[in-house]
């Protein structure tokens, strides 16, 4: 695809502004979770879930308790409240000075679970796309059914409208909101300590979730066996790829330098974001690619689905999967590459690629079936 072809798609992107489709084409938007009532339903957990205790604070509606959204509590990390959905499903809501905000994250929980159990599980993380949020994956989904045997704690993380899993650049002053930090340490080391998460990690997600996913197994090599990428930016510095991005930032009212910087005059942040740049160190992760390749209906749409500017996200995918796994062909690096033509940047196809990629993540967590 020319650059002249990906700035015309830059200009169609800005026009997208709030969306109703639930991860836009670039996946970006907003960067923090607007503050909201206090749940009655949340119970406060009473040690703050990480050995300093906490005392509620009034919500907006008057309620007593915490909220998400709302401003961190000073000092470290720690769950302040839990809110069990189901049987099976637990949110959990962090104070978290890396995003400066109260900000949930979505468990679903095995068989034989308990925060006392003597055992630990490994973990699948899912990471949501741009314009939505934590609670996409089960909002959406039947992957609480379809996950119902695996034993092993699903996380879904709150990652923000357009924080892109990264740690904000801010004109050089970083953080907040820092979410890569938020995701790789405070959750992850909040659910060691406190909701027996074990060392065997899996990641995956669609559109902003797909870039977080690739991302995060490249920049902490190690910390992920498999990641899994459905209709992600791949590569963040090709050509017209950049102006995608800060455009986007811009028809959310964001600045649209404040996430990497300056593309030129800050390459060496916007490369450390890069998976084309990190690609090396994907070495010895399970790696799954699919997207479409343009921005028709494919079989999964019903007929008649009008179309929307976000399908625009499938090509600009595929572009950058196709050169992400070029470079990868290059490192000698295994991957699974599937681009499947005609298909719409909707749930349908990244349900279809999940289940399609779940086979490699259970082997990566070490387990049988599920």
């Amino acid at each position: 695809m020319r650059r002249s072809g990906l700035t015309a798609l830059a200009a169609t992107l800005l026009l997208l502004g709030t969306s109703t489709t639930p991860a836009q084409a670039a996946g970006l938007g907003t960067s923090t979770t607007p503050a909201r009532a206090a749940d009655p339903d949340w119970a406060i957990v009473p040690d703050g879930g990480g050995g300093q205790s906490a005392a509620p604070t009034p919500t907006p509606s008057g309620q007593s308790g915490y909220a998400p959204g709302q401003p961190a509590l000073p000092g470290t990390a720690r769950v302040v409240r839990e809110r069990r959905v189901d049987a099976r499903t637990l949110d959990v809501l962090i104070s978290s000075p890396s995003i400066g905000r109260m900000t949930p994250v979505r468990l679903l929980l095995p068989r034989g679970w308990s925060k006392s159990a003597r055992r630990t599980w490994p973990v699948l993380y899912l990471l949501h796309g741009g314009a939505d949020d934590y609670t996409s994956w089960t909002r959406m989904t039947d992957v609480a059914a379809y996950t119902a045997n695996l034993d092993a704690i699903v996380v879904m993380p709150e990652a923000g409208r357009a924080g892109n899993y990264s740690d904000w650049h801010n004109g050089g002053r970083g953080g907040p909101p820092a979410w890569a930090t938020f995701h790789t340490y405070e959750v992850r080391r909040l659910l060691e300590v406190g909701y027996r998460a074990g060392p065997r990690r899996a990641i995956a997600g669609l559109s902003m979730g797909a870039y977080g996913a690739i991302k995060y197994a490249a920049r902490y090599p190690g910390m992920f066996r498999f990641a899994g990428a459905y209709s992600g930016i791949m590569a963040t510095e090709l050509p017209g790829i950049p102006e995608i991005i800060m455009n986007a930032q811009s028809s959310e009212k964001q600045d649209p330098l404040a996430l990497w910087g300056h593309p030129k005059r800050d390459k060496k942040v916007w490369a450390a974001n890069d998976p084309m740049v990190l690609a090396p160190n994907l070495r010895g992760v399970s790696l799954y690619l699919s997207s479409g390749t343009n921005s028709f209906n494919g079989p999964l749409d019903p007929p008649g689905s009008p179309w929307h500017p976000a399908h625009l996200g499938e090509p600009l995918s595929a572009y950058t999967g196709k050169a992400l796994s070029a470079r990868l062909k290059k490192l000698g690096i295994p991957h699974t590459l599937h681009l499947y033509g005609n298909g719409t940047h909707t749930w349908p196809y990244w349900t279809r690629e999940f289940k399609r990629s779940y086979p490699m993540i259970v082997r990566a967590l070490g387990l049988r079936g599920g």
